[in-house]
């Protein structure tokens, strides 16, 4: 099974190099640096102890240059206003299209996705039209023993990148420079380095998702069954008993390899709002409206032989009249970790170590439990805020630590919480709510504001020798309609289904209803829609060529015509052929043109899976309600520094040139970028 890929006996990640030192104030830099079509910037440190060149960089995920400013006037953002007044400020150019796994991999490689490969959150397996999650892959052993109901591996399971390029830190790894990175998204398995990393967005939780709560309730009216990002279970107290199952990892020792799980037990108080919870040997104390410190479980795989251990949350939402009781996802437990968190294997265990158990699932904030209404507003802005009490805690322990070389440091509290309550400060949203509105409306201000003391901080550390970057990946925008796109596909001949009786309610989905051989174009993901084009697609229909090009420029026009009668604004502003706007090797594997929806527009749920609505638009209600999977000149990003910012149209790819070349080191030859800080592109290394 797939936690059978175990560290390396020596506790280094078994795809390491030779081991060195790790921690960055141990380890003096080389004696000299390479330095091809560069100047070479500050002073660095010499094995006589001369001083250090040090760059820290800051990345907000979500960080919106038009809120920044509304805060900064308003005064709750001194720090920003300082740095932007004696340093540089700028938008800066996001990806395309601009979702999170794209821009990261832009920052990460210095390449657009025809070069690292990641077009969306999700792409498609053009044999089986199937979505998978494009950042990585988790694949239990190739090879089994069957001996009865057991399933016996005979090879390892592994965890893949799906990322393609070399990441900027491998880069200063190989020029001897060190290097701490914290939370880096789309680096899941983290990519091999000496340096220490850690990995973000992208880790799976132990069933191998983006993440995936228990919800157990004994509500009459609550249905049982699944959610999106979770489980209901319907459970009934018996002499103040509740008994259950918490599933964890796949058992692939097992045929099937169905969940392995330990028992729960939860004993009611008769009178009080209290509940012990008791799993394996612990017993926790919780009253309505606790939260559990982190529970530490093992899951038995093969009775008395192996086990696997994770880590949860537990929040006791009610007592009575109902008993409702929220589990997190199962998190990889960073203190004996089965799959590869960190490089070295032992920065995972020694950050344990040093602030405790933490979040290791990559996108941790649960959004999803908010959105399935098992937590209302406060307890997922509870749940959120522990998430970023943990990301300060990693802040604080590597920036009193931080010595020499790099220090990067990732934040995904303002992302997730822009997308769950820019409703409760928006008047003309949808799912506005007074009520909602006096509660949570200066939630995201109160974000920005701890931001802003978090670079107090960092600021405080700086002094002649170090860089400050600050960037964002890309701002935000009201999610206040869906476009469902292969809905407007199929009214207008594009998607054609198989034969059947009327749908009603449900007009069907792309794998179980579409006649490929008569279908020309479908959408799937946020942004991507693609051409069934023959000898790519298993049942592609459209001639590569003369045709294809039409049929897109024929799509195109006609998504751009597009009026929505409520608003009369037009729902998609922009839509890019992939050979316009990417280049290299993976462009192959991009969807054939990039829709750019307009501000306040997205796809809609259903079109991400490739599913079809009765309606081509409608109103987004949910609590999801900001976004940014849009046109990418809609929402731009933030980029400032304590230097001179020369470049006048920065965007994501500059950022690791600018990295490597703040420690002389020459742009590799197929990174698209240049340094900010200089006003002339460079001749880059290699050309």
């Amino acid at each position: 099974m797939w936690f059978h890929a175990r560290p390396a006996p020596n506790g280094r990640h078994p795809l390491n190099r030779a081991a060195r030192p790790q921690v960055n104030c141990h380890r003096p830099l080389a004696l000299w640096l390479a330095v091809s079509g560069t100047i070479l910037t500050g002073c660095f440190q010499t094995r006589d102890g001369a001083e250090a060149h040090k760059v820290i960089v800051l990345g907000i995920d979500g960080l919106d240059p038009q809120l920044l400013h509304r805060y900064v006037q308003d005064g709750r953002m001194p720090n920003f206003q300082r740095l932007e007044r004696t340093g540089s400020f700028h938008e800066l150019g996001t990806s395309i299209p601009p979702q999170s796994p794209v821009a990261w991999s832009n920052v990460i490689t210095g390449m657009n996705p025809g070069g690292h490969g990641i077009f969306d959150f999700i792409h498609r397996d053009p044999d089986t039209m199937q979505p998978y999650f494009s950042i990585a892959r988790v694949e239990a052993p190739r090879h089994t023993l069957n001996l009865g109901n057991w399933s016996l591996p005979l090879s390892a399971g592994k965890a893949t990148l799906l990322r393609h390029g070399e990441a900027f830190w491998q880069i200063l790894d190989e020029h001897e420079i060190p290097a701490t990175v914290v939370h880096m998204p789309v680096n899941f398995p983290p990519v091999e380095s000496r340096e220490r990393t850690l990995a973000g967005m992208g880790t799976p939780d132990m069933e191998g998702t983006y993440g995936i709560f228990s919800f157990y309730t004994s509500d009459p009216l609550e249905e049982a069954g699944e959610r999106s990002g979770g489980r209901v279970y319907a459970v009934e107290s018996q002499d103040y008993r509740v008994s259950a199952k918490l599933f964890g990892p796949p058992n692939t020792f097992r045929k099937g390899a169905p969940l392995a799980f330990v028992d729960l037990t939860v004993w009611l108080d008769p009178t009080e709002p209290v509940a012990k919870i008791v799993i394996q040997d612990q017993e926790i104390v919780l009253h309505q409206g606790d939260w559990s410190d982190w529970v530490q479980l093992k899951f038995p795989l093969v009775p008395w032989l192996e086990s696997v251990t994770g880590i949860c949350r537990i929040y006791l939402k009610e007592v009575r009249p109902y008993f409702k009781l929220y589990v997190s996802p199962i998190n990889v437990d960073p203190s004996q970790a089965p799959l590869p968190l960190s490089t070295p294997t032992s920065y995972a265990h020694d950050l344990w170590k040093q602030v405790g158990f933490f979040y290791t699932q990559g996108i941790a904030e649960d959004t999803k439990a908010l959105s399935a209404r098992v937590l209302d507003d406060g307890e997922y802005l509870e749940q959120a805020r522990i998430v970023l009490a943990e990301q300060l805690r990693f802040f604080d322990l590597e920036l009193a630590r931080f010595h020499a070389g790099l220090l990067f440091v990732y934040f995904s509290s303002l992302d997730l919480n822009a997308h769950m309550f820019w409703r409760a400060f928006d008047r003309d949203h949808p799912a506005y709510d007074p009520e909602v509105a006096s509660k949570y409306g200066g939630v995201l201000e109160d974000l920005y504001a701890q931001m802003d003391q978090m670079l107090g901080k960092a600021l405080a550390k700086l002094d002649g020798n170090t860089t400050l970057i600050v960037l964002s990946d890309h701002g935000f925008a009201p999610y206040e309609r869906s476009f469902n796109l292969n809905t407007w596909l199929l009214q207008n001949g594009y998607i054609t289904l198989k034969p059947g009786p009327n749908r009603g309610d449900r007009p069907g989905d792309l794998l179980s209803d579409v006649d490929w051989t008569r279908t020309r174009a479908f959408g799937l993901g946020l942004n991507g829609l693609y051409l069934n084009l023959r000898g790519r697609e298993r049942y592609g229909a459209v001639v590569p060529g003369a045709a294809a090009e039409s049929l897109m420029n024929e799509i195109r026009e006609g998504l751009l015509a597009v009026r929505d009668p409520v608003t009369g604004l037009a729902p998609i502003t922009r839509i890019d052929k992939a050979e316009d706007v990417y280049a290299g090797l993976y462009v192959r594997n991009a969807p054939d043109l990039v829709v750019g929806y307009n501000r306040g527009y997205r796809a809609g749920w259903e079109t991400v899976l490739g599913q079809f609505t009765s309606d081509v638009i409608s109103p987004n209600t949910e609590p999801w309600s900001g976004d940014h999977c849009m046109d990418y000149t809609l929402v731009p990003g933030v980029l400032l520094s304590n230097k001179r910012i020369e470049l006048q149209s920065p965007s994501l790819t500059d950022i690791a040139p600018t990295i490597l070349a703040e420690f002389g080191i020459a742009t590799p030859k197929n990174m698209v970028g240049q340094s900010v800080f200089q006003s002339i592109k460079l001749t880059p290394q290699g050309k």
